[in-house]
This record gives C-alpha cells, sequence and structure tokens, in this order.
C-alpha cells in the first residue's frame, strides 16, 4: 500500500512539473511565435522575437545612449526620446512590431488607427496592466476597465464639469500670485536674475493641486507632493525590467522602499479626508474643492438607495491620481512653454500684448481667461511638439480589427503619441518648427488629419482633467507675461527625457527681467 502512494505522490508531482514546465514554454515561446507570425502573415514587418527578454535590452540600452548627450536646441525630439521606435518606424514603416519580452508590441503612428484603437467601440481593448509596483503610484480611476470604470467616471465627472473649474480659478490665481511674488523678490535692484523654472513649476502647481484638490496650502501638501514624485521614479524603475510575479513580496532595498512610501501617501491623505469630513460635518463649506466633491458624492449616494459608494481608500486613490497626474502635466506644459517662448520673443510679445490688452494688469479671470486666443494657439503648439505623454499604451484581451489589420489577444498597442505630433505628411515639411499659427482655425483644422493631435489622449477615456490643466497653464502664463519678459540662460541644456511625463533632464534655466 505504501508503495502504491508512493507511486501516485511521484506521479502526481511529474505530472504537476510538466503541466508547469508545459505552461512557462506556451507563454515564453510557442505563443509568442504564434502571435508574431499571425502579425507577419498580414504584412506587419519588425525585429525577430528573441527568447524571453525580446527587445528590452536593445530599447533599454538606445534609450541610456540617448539620454547621456544633450541635444542641439532644435524640437527634433523623437531620436531623444524614443530612438529604438523612431529607429524602427524608420526602417519598417509606421505600422510595425517590436517585443517587450515574450509579448508582441505594435507600433503605431497613424492616426485614423490611433483613433480606432482609443475609441474601442467594442470593448476589446483596455491599458496596459500595471504591475503591482507600478499600481502603487497610479490607481483610481486610471486603473479601472470595464463597467468599474464607466460607474467610477460617471461619479468623478460632476468635479471637472467647466463650471465647477471657474469656481477654482482664485484658487490658481492665489497660487500663481505666490510665484509672482517670489520672482520679484528675486530680481533685486538689477531688475534681473537667472533661475530653474522646472522646481519653480512643480512647486507652483504643486500648490494649487493641494489648493483645488485638499483645500489646503502648499506646506500641508507638499509632503505628499515629495513623498509621489519619489514613488514615480522607482515606478519607473520597475517598468524597465519584466516583471515575475511574487517580486514585489521580496524585502529588498528598493521594495521596502516603496512599502514605506505607500504607506506614508495613504496615512497622510486619510488625515486630510478625516479633516475635511470633520469640517463638513461642523457645517463648513467644502464643495469648492476636489476632495470635498468627492465625500459630497459618496454621502450623497449613501442617501440614494441602488447607488454604489466610494470608499475612503477609492477616495484616496482618486486624490493620489489626481494629485499625480495634475501637478505633473501643468507643470511640464509651463516648463516647455517657458523655453519655446524664451526660443522665440516675437510670440512671447505676441502673447503678452493680448493678455494686456484684455486684462491689463489686473489678475485674469475665468471671462478673461476664456478670451485668450494667441495664448491658447501657443500652449497648443507647445503640447504638439512637448506632449505631456510621448505614448500611449493599450493592449488587447480580444481579437480586434483596426483599420485592414486584425490584431489577435494579447497584442500591446504602442500608440505614437509624439511620432504623429511630428510627422510632416500630417503637419507639413516645418512640423519640427514651433508654429502656433497652426491652431489659428481650432484644433480639427491644424493638421492634414483632421485629428492629429493627441496630447490628453481620445475618445471615452480622454483625460478627464484636460481643462483644468489648460486653465491653470493659461491663469499662470498670463500673470508671468504680465509681469516679467525672459530668455534662455546660455546655461541652459537642451536635454528632453521622459520619466512618466516628459520632462528637462538638466532643469531649464531662464534670465528673468523685470517689465
Amino acid at each position: 500500500m505504501q508503495d502504491y502512494l508512493s507511486m501516485f505522490l511521484i506521479i502526481s508531482s511529474s505530472l504537476l512539473l510538466f503541466s508547469w514546465v508545459m505552461r512557462i514554454a506556451y507563454s515564453i515561446w510557442w505563443k509568442p511565435m504564434k502571435l508574431g507570425k499571425q502579425l507577419k502573415r498580414q504584412g506587419i514587418k519588425g525585429t525577430t522575437y528573441k527568447f524571453f527578454f525580446g527587445d528590452i535590452k536593445e530599447y533599454g540600452r538606445s534609450i541610456m545612449e540617448a539620454y547621456s548627450k544633450p541635444m542641439n536646441l532644435n524640437h527634433q525630439t523623437a531620436p531623444r526620446l524614443v530612438p529604438f521606435i523612431h529607429q524602427m518606424v524608420q526602417t519598417y514603416g509606421k505600422i510595425c512590431m517590436i517585443w517587450y519580452g515574450p509579448t508582441p508590441r505594435v507600433i503605431i503612428s497613424d492616426p485614423e488607427l490611433m483613433k480606432e484603437a482609443l475609441s474601442d467601440k467594442f470593448g476589446h481593448i483596455i491599458k496596459l496592466q500595471l504591475n503591482p509596483l507600478q499600481r502603487l503610484l497610479l490607481q483610481g480611476l486610471a486603473g479601472l476597465e470595464g463597467e468599474e470604470w464607466t460607474e467610477r467616471r460617471r461619479m468623478i465627472n460632476p468635479a471637472f464639469h467647466l463650471e465647477k473649474l471657474k469656481g477654482m480659478v482664485p484658487a490658481f490665481s492665489i497660487s500663481c500670485s505666490g510665484l509672482i511674488k517670489r520672482w520679484e523678490n528675486l530680481l533685486g535692484p538689477q531688475g534681473f536674475c537667472e533661475l530653474d523654472v522646472w522646481p519653480e513649476f512643480q512647486n507652483l502647481t504643486g500648490d494649487a493641486i493641494s489648493r483645488t484638490a485638499f483645500g489646503s496650502n502648499y506646506g500641508e501638501g507638499k509632503r505628499i507632493f515629495q513623498l509621489q514624485n519619489e514613488q514615480a521614479a522607482l515606478a519607473i524603475d520597475s517598468s524597465r525590467m519584466i516583471y515575475i510575479p511574487g517580486f514585489r513580496f521580496l524585502p529588498t532595498q528598493k521594495n521596502r522602499r516603496r512599502m514605506k512610501l505607500d504607506k506614508e501617501i495613504r496615512r497622510l491623505l486619510r488625515d486630510l479626508i478625516h479633516k475635511k469630513e470633520k469640517s463638513m460635518q461642523m457645517g463648513e463649506s467644502g464643495k469648492d474643492d476636489l476632495l470635498g466633491m468627492l465625500l459630497q458624492l459618496k454621502y450623497q449616494n449613501e442617501n440614494e438607495s441602488g447607488n454604489k459608494v466610494l470608499t475612503n481608500e477609492e477616495v484616496i486613490e482618486e486624490c493620489k491620481l489626481f494629485y499625480f497626474a495634475g501637478q505633473e502635466t501643468t507643470s511640464v506644459l509651463l516648463t516647455w512653454t517657458m523655453v519655446l517662448l524664451a526660443m522665440n520673443p516675437s510670440w512671447q510679445e505676441k502673447a503678452r500684448e493680448e493678455v494686456l490688452q484684455i486684462c491689463g494688469k489686473i489678475k485674469p479671470n475665468s471671462e478673461s481667461i476664456n478670451q485668450f486666443k494667441i495664448v491658447t494657439m501657443i500652449l497648443y503648439e507647445v503640447l504638439r511638439l512637448y506632449p505631456p505623454l510621448t505614448m500611449q499604451i493599450r493592449h488587447t484581451y480580444k481579437r480586434i480589427k483596426l483599420g485592414d489589420i486584425s490584431i489577435p489577444a494579447g497584442v500591446d498597442l504602442l500608440l505614437q503619441t509624439l511620432l504623429i505630433h511630428h510627422d510632416p505628411e500630417l503637419w507639413g515639411k516645418d512640423s519640427e518648427d514651433f508654429k502656433p499659427e497652426r491652431f489659428s482655425k481650432g484644433v480639427s483644422n491644424a493638421a492634414k488629419d483632421q485629428i492629429a493631435f493627441f496630447p490628453f489622449g481620445w475618445g471615452p477615456r480622454i483625460c478627464i482633467g484636460q481643462n483644468f490643466a489648460m486653465i491653470e497653464a493659461k491663469m499662470a502664463l498670463a500673470m508671468i507675461l504680465q509681469h516679467f519678459s525672459f530668455e534662455l540662460s546660455p546655461s541652459y541644456t537642451h536635454a528632453p527625457y521622459s520619466v512618466v511625463t516628459l520632462q528637462p533632464q538638466h532643469g531649464v534655466q531662464i534670465i528673468l527681467h523685470q517689465l
């Protein structure tokens, strides 16, 4: 009997081991080869699958090499920001294929196919699933799919209605006034100074987010801002390797730091929620900031039977997302705007004339901001040349049809915002030049294709905070133009690089002059 039991255990263990080996072999060899053949049969050219790693090593090596040296003072950024992808598109065409480990990635640099992918009429495409280490940074609405995403978006939408955003303009004004006063103090009796505007704008947008999201000043939100920046750097680090299930539980130095950061951020946000709930229970108005709006929606839904209710943990996730995405998007937009206006003083003067004509020296308000035409054209052109995200990534979990291409389940789609924004076939031979007049007749008439402009995405999942970012950027730029002229410092090094968003690797040194 014991011999039979031993034999049974040996056979069972062998079968389990065999099954496990076969599953691994299917995942890292048979499935990639099958998917690659299906794509190549349709004329999609690209690299050949390399066992397990794919093109990860070459991709990482090309990025490291590109970032090791600055570029000339121009806007031909694709060879630096997406060197491997740029090379593949040059070699194989606008629709081609590379490998992220055992997963094929189809590069899409065609605006029509990009619109189809982002519209996803049949619900067969999802945002690329973040690994558990990346999800410590970005959860909330950005990490949801299907009906769960639809319901959460419906619940949050009212907080981003234009009328609600107009109510946030005074908070933007307070933050911008603080920036102007600090810069004026730096000028001194000589009437000019040099400063790095990149950390200045990070502080500005951090302050604005603190006020509009939490009703607090920057001092109270500063710690969250600092911790999330560190968490972002660690999230980028984890994206450059193939995640092995269970790795997050290993007590490595970086993993311990990730968990400590997440715990501290959540604690700070719970404290802010507790303070807000307490003030609202005492009858103080809290509806004018995002946290107050979310809590108001939560209480309202609690009192209406059948409605889904946001938990405090879900409120925390939305606050984390809003804090990070809102702060990052606007700070990089303002930073690159300063670079481009410093390089193009005639457009700087045109924008200043418009602001002074509409506002004089009075702080802009929601009505005057809505009248800015030249300022809006400039911001759109900056977003075209330096989009906050150089690409968007999606994943097919069912077979989909994009144009004439049938893409099987299990494929990543690399939607190339940067390459489309710089494509001379869409924007003309001067596509690498700063020409805000492209947008003089609106976004839909700016390029040869009706829509070839994707700085905030497209379709149902277009960025919920785009109006927030644009209003804040217009307010800040207008107030800067009212008080200062500026030029690039000789110490400025042009080196855009992507760390979640498109940032200046060595800062942006500007010489400010008092008007």
